[in-house]
């Protein structure tokens, strides 16, 4: 997972910029700029904030 594109496992959990940014509670210009980035790339509060969406855990949390 962590030599995986962002933007490779954003769409393959069917999220867009916009939805991932509100999930983050991240502008979408700033989903925007770390597309590009591999995941073991990112700073260390960013990545902890993005893998458990990327790897689909806020799914368990919906009643």
């Amino acid at each position: 997972m962590k030599n995986k594109k962002v933007k490779e496992l954003r769409k393959n959990q069917g999220l867009t910029c916009r939805e991932l940014a509100q999930l983050v509670k991240l502008d979408t210009i700033d989903i925007l700029k770390i597309d590009d980035m591999k995941v073991k790339d990112l700073s260390e509060p960013l990545k902890t904030k993005i893998i458990p969406i990327l790897r689909g855990d806020y799914m368990d949390k919906i009643p």
